[in-house]
């Protein structure tokens, strides 16, 4: 006896496959900007290490307090704009800009410990990237041992060179830049892996102004003024004991 199977599944069966979903432009960011990317981010605290331990940041409020100013005038300000440069210099195919930029970049670092955490992140980010996502705006960057690279650059330019889009790619980088930090301030035992999340979640419209203000910012729109935070990145150099790099 022949089964047959009902009309309805009988159509299902002889239709064609759906066609694909387009890449959603998001999965490459979730990758190359999750805690497992192999950059290293993990080992740097961006001075918070210093700065809870002269008890600038002790609770999910001071900690917050820290990293709006940080939003508004730290460093991290000055490397989304230097994102934003670098993703439009690589999209346009500008690289003699790019390696200014690029240059730009590693000067402003304001301390050595800082030098450090932009070109290391830089170079592990560059290495894995030609190794698992290769695109030829990569190639434009200066090889390993060469010229250091710092980080905002490495992720703007493979970014642009991916095709993804500006505005998504700096909301990605600049969350993901804080959330090290907070991740950072729960592993110095500041603030608990609740009260870090209450943190992110407060941040979360500043991080998108400044993603914003960045992505129609130039090199002119630079500068930044959060003295505690640069102080804390100098001494950090010389405390007694560490858990990170910076």
């Amino acid at each position: 006896m022949i089964m047959r199977l009902p009309t309805i599944q009988t159509a299902r069966l002889m239709e064609a496959p759906s066609p694909e979903p387009p890449a959603n432009a998001e999965l490459p960011l979730l990758l190359w900007l999750s805690p497992a990317f192999p950059v290293g981010s993990f080992a740097y605290s961006h001075g918070l290490e210093w700065a809870v331990e002269v008890g600038d940041v002790v609770d999910a409020a001071t900690l917050g307090e820290w990293l709006t100013d940080l939003l508004h005038f730290g460093a991290p300000r000055s490397d989304a704009i230097l994102f934003a440069c670098a993703f439009r210099a690589a999209q346009s195919a500008n690289w003699a800009e790019l390696y200014e930029i690029n240059a730009l970049a590693v000067a402003l670092a304001g301390s050595a410990e800082r030098r450090l955490e932009t070109t290391a992140q830089g170079a592990a980010f560059l290495a894995a990237m030609r190794a698992a996502w290769p695109c030829p705006a990569l190639g434009r960057l200066p090889a390993a041992g060469e010229e250091p690279v710092a980080y905002p650059i490495a992720v703007g330019v493979a970014a642009a060179g991916h095709g993804l889009d500006l505005d998504l790619s700096l909301e990605a980088f600049v969350l993901a830049l804080f959330a090290n930090f907070v991740s950072a301030a729960v592993r110095l035992g500041a603030i608990g892996q609740t009260d870090g999340q209450r943190t992110l979640a407060g941040i979360l419209l500043v991080v998108r102004a400044l993603a914003r203000l960045a992505a129609g910012a130039g090199l002119d729109d630079l500068g930044a003024c959060a003295f505690r935070s640069d102080i804390a990145a100098i001494l950090h150099e010389t405390q007694y004991s560490r858990l990170f790099r910076s």
